[in-house]
């Protein structure tokens, strides 16, 4: 029986590699996307989300969306913003990742991409709208949690006339639990990029790198370093 197909949010980061990867379980990847909205990491996260899609033979396009400097402050974008770094990040104290998160929020992002996303799914013949969210960040997020996924499916049963679904494997696992799927999944953890910036290093402070690095290492913890390519 032929798999049903789907598109999928592809950041290059470790939740949407996850995702990817865990998708391709389930579906026939139709299309893996990568938005460049003008965000600081734009050019690593196009790298590496072709160096993913490659591994897989997976079909992968960059949809550039510039307008969102029109209508957000957000130091992603905002090269006038500092982006919190090593101490300003504390990603274990709730305070200030809620304060450290409103430098980092960028107006409706999840909800522009994945209404693009499913404009495209429909139109290529797809059911779904792969994405990656995780419990850790939905917790000062909303746009990373399942409530906002399934306000999604009601909308998309209107505005799209197959009734594109949205999901995400990922939503109640937070970082470390989404590392150890990925191994299971053999997901290039080497080919992954957190970072909020396109250095030719990761900068390791910013606290997408933190949450990442700390994720690896509790999984290691569990798993020898040899099983986990980094």
């Amino acid at each position: 029986m032929k798999k049903e197909s789907c598109v999928v949010l592809l950041s290059g980061g470790l939740d949407s590699t996850v995702n990817l990867f865990e998708a391709r379980q389930e579906f026939q990847i139709e299309l893996a996307l990568t938005f460049d909205y003008g965000q600081r990491a734009a050019k690593k996260e196009i790298e590496f989300s072709r160096k993913i899609c490659e591994i897989l033979n997976a079909p992968h396009r960059v949809v550039e969306l510039p307008f969102f400097k029109e209508f957000t402050k957000t130091s992603l974008v905002n090269r006038e913003v500092e982006v919190p770094l090593g101490v300003d990040c504390n990603i274990s104290d709730y305070k200030t990742s809620m304060k450290t998160a409103k430098l980092v929020w960028v107006p409706n992002r999840n909800g522009i991409f994945i209404n693009v996303a499913a404009g495209f799914a429909e139109g290529l013949g797809a059911s779904c709208v792969i994405v990656g969210f995780n419990a850790e960040e939905g917790t000062t997020f909303p746009d990373n949690t399942q409530e906002f996924l399934t306000s999604l499916d009601q909308s998309l049963t209107y505005s799209t006339a197959t009734q594109i679904k949205v999901k995400s494997y990922t939503t109640k696992k937070n970082k470390t639990e989404i590392v150890h799927r990925g191994t299971e999944l053999n997901a290039p953890f080497n080919l992954m990029w957190p970072c909020y910036d396109s250095a030719s290093e990761k900068c390791g402070q910013c606290e997408s790198c933190l949450r990442f690095q700390r994720a690896l290492d509790d999984a290691l913890k569990f798993r020898p370093l040899r099983d986990l390519e980094i």
